[in-house]
């Protein structure tokens, strides 16, 4: 029987265990040009014993930024800063992903340099507001993005990926989940367009689509993974059929090799065999525990087959050596609901739009 703690192989490495630490943004890049910290190098290293680290949400772009405090992967400098974090988690035997996150219609002009708007597949405003150094801020209505714009969107998404390499990161993750800019594709409710790029499902997916194949090209598919979370409301997200759209993209990526597939899984648990049936790699999950975050009893998940790999967000905060201390059967320190967003899961009740 495979167990939590058995090593697996992903993306031409040997990880330790199956535990993975989830992408949890801190909004802390104090640095300059929003560039990662020492501080940042210290909380990484003593999660190092995670079989997988994924980062918090680093934008591709400056358009790409949603929060106050969030790092970037598309400067000289920024690739340089977050040297000091690849190299620590590394000394500590850890292996790290970094989580490129466009927030798209996510954020606020303030939040951007002068003349820039948050952008979208269409122009539709979520509800809700956005924390900013001026304090909660309505959501603006987005500009819709232009083929050009897609085009270097897309473009943008494949050089932070080799940028993250050059930084020294083991691979990305795509956040496709969340409502996000590649959620934002996926769904009807934010993607009103009648070209290639919206409409039926072929059209909402081409985006996803289209970022991964550039990526795995970039950098080689072994080194990215994508994550997702079919049905997820959170940001303000609509998805009435999930199970036509994702299992359409699953197929349209499978031939790509991804080192895997991350579900943050919703409260229709009844897609998540289907998935994991339907994907061929690395099956990585997050699984469903609202309004617990997310504890010891989801290790069952691997020694049943249900995934290769589950990811743990909260606990992690306040467990560094979380890995462990499952081992071990605990004690685990509670965490602390105020140093995090919304929990493992948000987007199933009136959360307010914070980072994910």
């Amino acid at each position: 029987m495979t167990t939590a703690f058995d090593p697996i192989a992903l993306g031409g490495r040997r990880l330790a265990n199956r535990v993975v630490m989830a992408p949890m943004t801190r909004s802390r890049a104090y640095g300059a040009g929003a560039s990662p910290t020492e501080l940042m190098a210290t909380y990484y290293a003593q999660r190092a014993g995670a079989g997988l680290i994924v980062s918090e949400g680093i934008q591709p772009s400056e358009v790409g930024q949603g929060y106050p405090g969030t790092p970037g992967l598309h400067t000289a400098g920024q690739v340089a800063a977050w040297r000091q974090v690849t190299d620590a988690v590394h000394r500590e035997g850890g292996v790290i992903f970094a989580q490129l996150m466009h927030t798209g219609r996510i954020g606020h002009p303030s939040l951007l340099p002068d003349g820039l708007m948050p952008v979208g597949p269409s122009a539709v405003a979520a509800k809700g507001r956005v924390f900013t150094h001026e304090g909660p801020k309505d959501f603006v209505t987005p500009k819709e993005l232009s083929e050009a714009d897609i085009r270097q969107t897309i473009a943008d998404f494949a050089n932070a990926a080799r940028n993250a390499v050059e930084a020294g990161f083991d691979g990305v993750e795509l956040h496709g989940a969340n409502g996000y800019l590649i959620h934002q594709f996926l769904a009807p409710n934010t993607n009103l367009r009648s070209d290639a790029w919206g409409g039926e499902t072929e059209g909402r997916i081409r985006f996803a689509v289209e970022v991964a194949t550039a990526v795995a090209e970039s950098i080689g598919g072994h080194r990215v993974g994508l994550r997702i979370s079919p049905g997820n409301r959170y940001n303000d997200m609509a998805e009435d059929n999930p199970a036509e759209t994702y299992e359409a993209l699953i197929e349209r990526i499978a031939g790509l090799d991804l080192a895997y597939l991350h579900l943050m899984e919703g409260p229709d648990r009844d897609l998540t065999p289907r998935l994991r049936k339907a994907w061929p790699g690395t099956f990585v999950l997050n699984p469903f525990t609202y309004p617990e975050v997310t504890g010891p009893e989801a290790l069952k998940l691997i020694a049943d087959g249900r995934a290769d790999m589950v990811a743990y967000g909260a606990l992690f905060l306040a467990n560094p050596d979380l890995p462990a201390r499952l081992a071990a059967g605990g004690p685990f320190n509670t965490p602390d609901s105020s140093t995090f967003y919304g929990g493992d899961h948000r987007g199933y009740t009136d959360y307010p739009a914070l980072p994910s």
